[in-house]
């Protein structure tokens, strides 16, 4: 058996020997009955699936810090089980992959391949082709001929070392197809992890990637009609015309029999399983009938996939085998090709080297084409170098190529092992090389007004919403209701949706295309930004999908019915672990005041909180970390549900503001002091002030103000606490003279002296208020809330907010927890006070005037 092992190895893998095996030799009787698991073909299969998932997970891990694609692992974790490595171990080979499993495994691999196509086939939309726009389609078609054009060169020069025993236009079609091509989703996951997904660069790689992958099919379906030509011209006219003759039937039936099962699907109701298992069965019908016409049966799966329209056919489709299939059997693929490497193959380096030549020549001209027409366009050099880069990303459409070339022996083992070695290797070069090139322009100035505080009254406040699932939309919207937009002060809302990159790459990618496509079409505030929301058609491929333009479309019409408020949609595609950077980075750009983020937990029937999703926390602890700018995070407990606010209506939402000091705190009231001013808005401001701060020597009761007239204080700050308070009642003042005459803003103190009393004063408060705002008070040490840290579930809120957020509480009631930024300032600021704030200066001045002026006085109720 080990002999006609090493000959198959030998052979390239084609199976021209007779291998015999008794057909009780399917499940073995047990190790009692003195039967050897290994030498039945399930428990084989079983052990053989084991090794390349562990094996190949396993190194995803590794490679994981050094941000390497998952095609990168799967290659490697082949190539370690395959002849190369392990293959050197005696007898490894006989015993874990003998001949007779070769067959088996091959076969769930290349089945694996012909669902994942399918699958592939759903979710492209061609109109998204058709709007990639004249720049992308002149760099695809330069970065798809020039290299090909290359590699004939070479070819033709070097003909006699390369394509012995070979057809000689077949070798050429094949080797430069997988030369031309550019891996689509495999580009997606590296630019994800750059966090260029979204970025004017990474939307132009996707594009151009997009047209490469659709000319490197065309391209693959020509390489096999002519690898049929055996001496005729019969056969490869033969296979064309077949071709053409499936598509066209196939678009009479398939297309109407999905429309036939969309219409008696009623809506919001699930596709019967009958039909899904039909379509499903026809996908294996469909590769049949491909590979019976001369194709590969992948042509028949996609062009299935294709045929079936958009809706909810094509989402029941994705969702009930889209996890099987890329995380489990399309690893198995990339895992069969690294294990068909054999380095013991390469016998002849003169022609391996020669190869190699015309391999990096191929990729030099991709480069240096897209360099040149990146350069007509107005690209700087580098971003044209690291576009050229990004496009010799290889992954599937290349080890498909390989693998039918090698099937078909159009390939020896040797450039086989040769090219999956290179391709394997400009990939995973990919990622450093643009990190090292590229140095995208801070196109942005380091900008003042980090924080509402900060920020002028009169002037725009920008602010980043962050959204997760459709259910974060309608209480996002309702805040942006309270914030008071006017034509005075307007809102400019970025709605971030936050996609997580999983194994699902083509989805995500889809989602950033699709967004790309609205703006190209025009239905954008600003070309230049990321992406944006769409008024037209909305496409039905997936959950993910469907999502993203149903978030948009909430924005948009909020925007439309809404005065003083400008929403532009964006997109982030990001893992969890780093999606905190994207999150960052677009405050920085964007040069936002305040970052709105969703809770991880939401509310239940019963009142209660549950936990949605565990990365959700994560992102919000990094980004209260290392955001460049003030922070609140919003707890919805029914804010979202409750009625819209217009001016004149009588007051729709009751607002009660937790004032215990403290810059976050002073942000939180900055926020609440401009909610204040909506007609439709009741605020109550509650100061609690500790006992030993609220009584003066002759023991009366010191009011805050008397704090900042205290000589005392004036003259010797001696802690940081004192420091606090000063800045605390200069704000408080500068509130009250501000809000002197409206009756909607309520302002009142309590005096506490520990925790346990603060706590009863929060659950003595009435139940009319609908939201809570409160300063996180991160590094807070104060006596108002002793005791209280050793029972906080969630410290991302604070005390306060975790205890007004919590399950055991007794209102129900909405939270915005609220952080101030308090980070490095640029030159020329000075630290953020409240009587010298930008635009602020003489404010309690102005308005001390303009109330004196009005002849009204303070009615305040303090306790």
């Amino acid at each position: 058996m080990g002999d006609v092992a090493n000959q198959l190895q030998a052979s390239g893998g084609a199976t021209s020997f007779i291998v015999c095996y008794a057909p009780t030799m399917i499940t073995t009787n047990g190790v009692w009955q003195g039967d050897n698991p290994l030498d039945y073909s399930l428990p084989l299969f079983i052990v053989q699936i084991l090794l390349v998932v562990v094996v190949t997970r396993t190194m995803g891990l590794l490679l994981k810090p050094i941000r390497q694609p998952r095609f990168v692992a799967d290659i490697i974790g082949g190539l370690l089980l395959g002849p190369s490595v392990l293959g050197k171990i005696p007898n490894y080979l006989d015993v874990v992959f003998p001949t007779r499993s070769v067959a088996v495994i091959e076969t769930m691999a290349n089945l694996g391949l012909v669902y994942f196509i399918f699958l592939v086939g759903l979710e492209v939309d061609l109109a998204v082709v058709k709007h990639t726009g004249r720049r992308a389609w002149t760099i695809a078609s330069a970065g798809t001929i020039l290299p090909f054009a290359a590699a004939a060169v070479a070819f033709f020069v070097l003909r006699p070392e390369l394509s012995k025993g070979t057809q000689p236009a077949a070798f050429l079609l094949f080797i430069g197809v997988s030369l031309s091509a550019t891996a689509f989703a495999v580009l997606g996951r590296i630019l994800a992890e750059l966090k260029l997904l979204t970025s004017d660069l990474g939307r132009l790689a996707m594009s151009s990637a997009i047209i490469h992958d659709g000319c490197a099919w065309i391209l693959l379906a020509l390489a096999i009609a002519v690898e049929a030509n055996r001496g005729s011209m019969l056969a490869p006219m033969g296979v064309i015309f077949s071709g053409v003759t499936f598509l066209f039937m196939g678009h009479l039936t398939v297309k109407p029999a999905v429309m036939w099962i969309m219409r008696h699907t009623p809506e919001g109701e699930n596709v019967d399983d009958l039909y899904i298992c039909i379509i499903i069965t026809s996908v294996m019908v469909c590769g049949l009938a491909a590979d019976a016409l001369g194709m590969h049966a992948i042509f028949g799966a996609f062009a299935l996939g294709l045929m079936i329209p958009n809706g909810p056919v094509g989402v029941a489709i994705i969702e009930k085998m889209e996890d099987y299939v890329t995380g489990f059997m399309l690893p198995l693929f990339f895992a069969i090709n690294g294990l068909r490497v054999d380095t013991a193959a390469i016998t002849d380096s003169h022609s391996a080297w020669l190869l190699v030549v015309i391999i990096c020549i191929a990729a030099v001209a991709k480069a240096g084409s897209t360099v040149l027409v990146s350069m007509f366009y107005g690209m700087p050099a580098r971003d044209g170098l690291s576009l050229g880069i990004l496009l010799n990303t290889k992954g599937l459409i290349e080890m498909i190529v390989l693998h039918i070339g090698l099937d078909k022996k159009i390939l020896d083992r040797q450039s086989f092992s040769v090219m999956v070695l290179m391709s394997l290797a400009f990939t995973a070069l990919v990622t450093p090389l643009v990190t090292v090139v590229y140095k995208p322009a801070r196109h942005f100035v380091s900008y003042k007004r980090r924080t509402i505080q900060r920020s002028k009254p009169d002037a725009e406040l920008r602010m980043l919403a962050c959204v997760h699932t459709t259910r974060n939309v309608p209480s996002i919207i309702s805040l942006l209701e309270v914030s008071h937009p006017s034509k005075r002060s307007p809102i400019f809302v970025y709605a971030l949706h936050l996609v997580e990159l999983t194994g699902r790459e083509s989805a995500a990618m889809l989602v950033v295309h699709e967004a790309h496509r609205r703006s190209e079409n025009g239905h954008s505030h600003d070309h230049s930004d990321h992406d944006h929301g769409d008024h037209g058609r909305a496409r039905n491929l997936n959950r993910m999908q469907a999502q993203s333009l149903q978030i948009n479309h909430a924005f948009e019409s909020y925007e439309q019915h809404a005065g003083g408020v400008s929403v532009q949609p964006l997109t982030a595609v990001s893992a969890y672990n780093t999606m905190h950077e994207d999150i960052c980075n677009i405050a920085e750009d964007k040069r936002v005041a305040l970052i709105i983020l969703p809770f991880h937990k939401q509310q239940t029937v019963d009142g209660g909180m549950e936990v949605t999703n565990p990365g959700i926390r994560t992102v919000n602890q990094s980004v209260l970390e290392k955001a460049p700018c003030s922070i609140g995070i919003l707890v919805d407990r029914g804010l979202g549900g409750t009625a819209r606010i217009a001016a004149g209506q009588h007051a729709a939402h009751h607002i009660a503001l937790l004032f215990f000091g403290g810059p976050d705190d002073r942000e939180a009231l900055a926020y609440a002091g401009r909610m204040a001013e909506h007609p439709g808005i009741c605020l109550s401001v509650l100061r609690f002030v500790h006992g030993s701060e609220a009584v003066l020597g002759n023991g009366t009761p010191k009011q805050p103000a008397d704090l900042v007239k205290d000589a005392r204080v004036l003259n010797v700050i001696t802690t940081e606490r004192e420091r606090e308070l000063q800045l605390d009642d200069e704000y408080i003042k500068e509130f009250r003279l501000k809000n002197v005459s409206d009756a909607s803003v309520v302002y009142s103190e309590k005096v506490v002296n520990n925790g346990e009393e603060t706590v009863t004063v929060i659950r003595a408060l009435d139940g009319l208020h609908d939201l809570y705002i409160v300063g996180r008070g991160h590094g807070r040490n104060s006596p108002l809330t002793a005791g209280l840290t050793d029972w906080s579930e969630c410290p991302e809120l604070g005390v306060i907010g975790d205890l007004l957020a919590s399950s055991d509480f007794g209102a129900t009631v909405s939270v915005l927890v609220v952080q101030q930024y308090t980070g490095g300032v640029s030159a020329g600021e000075g630290p953020c006070t409240p009587g010298d704030s930008p635009g602020n200066h003489n404010l309690v001045q102005q308005h001390f005037s303009r109330a004196t002026n009005k002849g009204k006085t303070t009615s305040w109720a303090v306790p």
